[in-house]
């Protein structure tokens, strides 16, 4: 199967909300919860993607000719290009019937693997969701990341009592999730968190720590004074607070404010190599990417995530080729233009 393909074969199984859209911009689906959309008017999913587009690359081939290494150092992890599959949850209440969550995760941490990238797993109300999606992670040798909601202290603790025996990589929690529209007032409950709590979390996990939801320099200096190894600069996908700005727009003075002491990761619009490039030159070391990784499990499998990945490094690589860099090191500010 080529992409298009995988493409209209999703768009026979994705239930009623998902319009698998040759571009995954929210336009279609705008604030369709449940469903993929955004919370309010729907605005700030596609502004997530439309800021990237007004990114440009800057072209220079008067450079040594020789190929572009894609390869990403996940604390410790060496992966084929610095990736990860971002987690969604609760899938047949968002995207039809075809997967619960247990078997959606199953098959994206291990085609993840197989592809070279990780993948992220979610969690949810229901406490089956943490236990398959770290039952994947545990059968891929801990090869992908679960991400808890943040629950009360005890749930909290519980779950990662139970994420140190599938021995992750890393855990994340993303903070901004209490925002989840079918998060609101349910049990276990779920909170905004201070520093203090957040490093009783973060020494309680004993694994690198992301804290993803960061969109301000303050959030994530806060971030790193708790003890994160990593964030991620991500408005959710606009699902918990509506007319936020971009995550391409943030993201540089995040860069700024980290200086280089954790790592970054960014969420939000980024569907293509190129896309990928112009994070890493604002400032990201690495992205996540959500709802197209759904489309692809959705229309083709494992064999989806496979095609999806190459399609991605291909993009990556020739950016990098005909922008003069060999190296994920060497991409820079200089190799963007922001109007």
């Amino acid at each position: 199967m080529d992409y298009n393909e995988i493409l209209q074969t999703a768009r026979t199984c994705m239930g009623p909300y998902c319009k698998a859209c040759p571009v995954c911009n929210g336009r279609a689906c705008g604030n369709t919860v449940p469903g993929p959309g955004s919370k309010g008017l729907g605005v700030t999913f596609q502004r997530n993607y439309q800021k990237w587009q007004e990114i440009c690359v800057q072209m220079d081939t008067i450079c040594e000719n020789r190929p572009a290494d894609t390869t990403f150092d996940f604390f410790g992890a060496k992966l084929r290009l610095p990736v990860l599959a971002a987690p969604v949850g609760a899938m047949k209440m968002h995207y039809g019937d075809k997967y619960d969550d247990a078997t959606y995760n199953d098959l994206l941490v291990s085609a993840c693997r197989d592809a070279g990238i990780l993948a992220c797993t979610g969690d949810g109300i229901d406490a089956g969701v943490m236990a398959g999606a770290l039952a994947a992670i545990r059968s891929a040798g801990g090869l992908g990341v679960p991400t808890v909601k943040p629950w009360d202290k005890d749930t909290v603790f519980e779950k990662l009592e139970a994420v140190r025996k599938a021995d992750p990589v890393a855990v994340a929690m993303d903070i901004d999730g209490a925002g989840l529209p079918f998060l609101q007032n349910r049990m276990p409950p779920a909170g905004s968190k201070t520093v203090a709590e957040l490093r009783e979390i973060i020494e309680f996990a004993k694994k690198p720590f992301i804290l993803k939801g960061i969109m301000t320099p303050a959030g994530a200096r806060k971030a790193m004074e708790a003890g994160a190894a990593g964030i991620v600069v991500s408005n959710h996908g606009g699902r918990v607070l509506d007319q936020c700005p971009a995550t391409a727009e943030v993201l540089p003075s995040i860069a700024d404010a980290v200086g280089g002491r954790i790592k970054i990761f960014v969420d939000g619009g980024i569907r293509t190599g190129l896309d990928v490039f112009k994070a890493l030159a604002l400032g990201a070391d690495g992205v996540l990417i959500g709802r197209p990784f759904v489309t692809m499990v959705y229309g083709g499998g494992a064999e989806g995530v496979q095609v999806y990945v190459n399609k991605l490094q291909s993009e990556l690589k020739d950016a990098m080729q005909m922008c003069g860099v060999h190296s994920l090191e060497e991409i820079g500010r200089d190799q963007v233009f922001r109007p």
